[in-house]
């Protein structure tokens, strides 16, 4: 079992935002941030999460809660395995109260890139490429570029350290064979490159061949550790840089990422043999950087340059593409000293929208006008993926495109309406009532003022949201309609004692006032009952009137 303080030190370490936005792409939203919600279908985002309360709740399906309870309604964990997992990801070693499950997270990893690093000198092969390529050996040293041997070198290292092969397999450097019943190394005369988790953990490698293997590179396979569609090599190294600078350079090769470092590009970072997905996104949101991809002029490389454009430019971010013609990359501009030239290309990066129209046009023959109608549809559908405004303002850079080649702008109609984002919101919001829910929001974050506010108001007192306030009275906060409270930022919670009886004083005379006139209208009690009432409520209010707060029993 995990020891409760070692959880409590646990969450102490858990950013909601930074937990949450791991998994989505959270957009800013006033102090908060929303998303669509990831667990039921919706088109308008109803999900919120909130950095100042530390925790997430759907207007729509009513999920919530901390960011444990998000990683396990997530991935469909139980409590103690999210816990481990996030222990994980924050290199947090829990601790049990058997002793039997205190041991850290298996360093066999580290432990193998440290000999990987010992052995890139003693391969004169491995190392002379290294050094041809222009690397220095201080950028070998920062980066951690080794050497892998043959498998069985490994095997018998990885035994010799008392790591056993099953926690290797585990992290992903051992495979096995099912076929044969026999182990292997997943990485065999192979430069290595150590591939860290943005907060500095080792959790997988990739390898390039030196020995003419058919594949030129390869990365660790998935581990509970390792997912390549959700890290970026070196982001660990240049995320201060990416923060401080806004901007973040994305390439296609570790070597890119290194020699770029050696220039002074320090927010260069590289996907890890895949193209850019939507899993990447989250990652690419914090600090809203600028995002220039430098990719090959290839027909690969334009067509991971076009699949990331219209993802990065659907998903509303800011930069541009470079495109690398002649046979170079980044590295190789590096090494021959244009590093001036790199400069202005990255400053220079063709923006996404634009970038996306000229590559759909490029695929055309528009000569021939079947080629050139599909062309216009094709750049139209691109476009409704964007906001109203860009897709106004870009269906005239289409049009300029392909006007003089016989196509009037007036062709290129696009459904610009649009729902309101906070519709569903606005519609639930119509039956509120912000003075009973400034109240409620009050004393959940002043549970101080409880005892005074039950003094003068019991929950039957409250027109609309009497079951809420019994909730928060009773701190329920993990109920679904009290964390709707919490995060709502447009409810507002009296700020000190004055304030508070200022409201109350308000809230009670309105709330007698109702009451006597019902009395006066009533005509099923006796005449000395009904006297009884008048007298009653009349005197509430006139102490109300005079700035004196009265209790219910008063």
């Amino acid at each position: 079992m995990i020891a409760q303080d070692s959880i409590e030190a646990l969450k102490a370490r858990l950013d909601i935002v930074d937990v949450v936005g791991s998994y989505l792409e959270l957009k800013k939203a006033g102090g908060n941030f929303k998303a669509p919600c990831p667990f039921h279908d919706e088109k308008s985002p109803s999900f919120v999460v909130s950095p100042q309360k530390q925790i997430y709740h759907c207007f729509g399906c009513g999920a919530g809660g901390d960011a444990v309870k998000f990683v396990m309604e997530y991935e469909k964990l139980n409590y103690p395995e999210a816990l481990e997992k996030l222990a994980d990801s924050y290199n947090f070693t829990l601790t049990h109260t058997d002793n039997k499950h205190n041991k850290p997270r298996s360093q066999v990893m580290d432990k193998l890139n440290e000999w990987y690093q010992t052995l890139l000198t003693k391969n004169q092969t491995a190392f002379s490429y290294i050094r041809e390529r222009g690397i220095y050996e201080s950028s070998i040293e920062q980066f951690g570029i080794g050497y892998a041997p043959e498998s069985k070198a490994t095997i018998n290292y990885i035994t010799s350290q008392q790591f056993s092969i099953k926690e290797a397999i585990d992290m992903g450097v051992v495979g096995y064979n099912e076929e044969r019943r026999q182990t292997y190394a997943r990485f065999v005369e192979r430069i290595t490159f150590p591939i860290y988790s943005a907060n500095g953990s080792i959790v997988g490698f990739g390898g390039r061949t030196i020995t003419g293997h058919q594949a030129k590179y390869v990365n660790s396979p998935e581990t509970a550790f390792f997912n390549k569609s959700r890290l970026l090599y070196a982001y660990n190294l240049a995320k201060q840089t990416v923060h401080k600078k806004q901007e973040i350079i994305i390439t296609e090769g570790y070597l890119d990422v290194i020699m770029l470092h050696q220039a002074g590009f320090n927010n260069a970072v590289a996907t890890l043999g895949t193209a850019l997905t939507q899993e990447h996104l989250p990652l690419l949101r914090k600090g809203s950087p600028r995002i220039v991809m430098a990719y090959d002029g290839d027909k690969a490389g334009r067509a991971a340059a076009l699949k990331a454009s219209k993802l990065l430019s659907a998903g509303g971010f800011n930069g541009g593409v470079v495109v690398f013609g002649g046979g170079l990359d980044p590295a190789d501009m590096v090494k021959e000293g244009r590093v001036e030239e790199l400069s202005q290309m990255f400053r220079d990066a063709k923006v996404f929208i634009e970038f996306v129209l000229d590559e759909i046009l490029s695929l055309y023959d528009l000569k021939d006008p079947k080629a050139k109608e599909s062309c216009m549809q094709e750049g139209i559908a691109y476009l409704k993926t964007l906001s109203p405004i860009l897709q106004e303002e870009y269906k005239t850079y289409l049009a300029s495109r392909l006007g003089g080649l016989g196509v009037s702008p007036s062709l290129l109609r696009l459904n610009t309406q649009t729902t309101n984002q906070n519709a569903p919101l606005m519609q639930k919001n119509a039956h509120k009532d912000m003075w009973e829910l400034s109240l409620i929001k009050t004393i959940l974050e002043k549970p101080e003022f409880i005892d005074q506010v039950l003094d003068v108001i019991e929950p039957s007192l409250l027109q609309f949201h009497s079951r809420e306030f019994s909730l928060a009275l009773a701190s329920k906060v993990q109920d679904p309609e009290v964390m709707a409270i919490m995060v709502d930022e447009s409810i507002v919670a009296l700020q000190d004692e004055a304030a508070l009886n200022a409201e109350l004083s308000t809230f009670l005379k309105r709330y007698y006032e109702r009451e006597l006139k019902k009395v006066n209208m009533t005509s099923n009690i006796s005449f000395e009952e009904k006297a009884f009432y008048i007298r009653k409520f009349r005197g509430k209010i006139a102490k109300l009137n005079k700035g004196e707060l009265v209790g219910l029993n008063d």
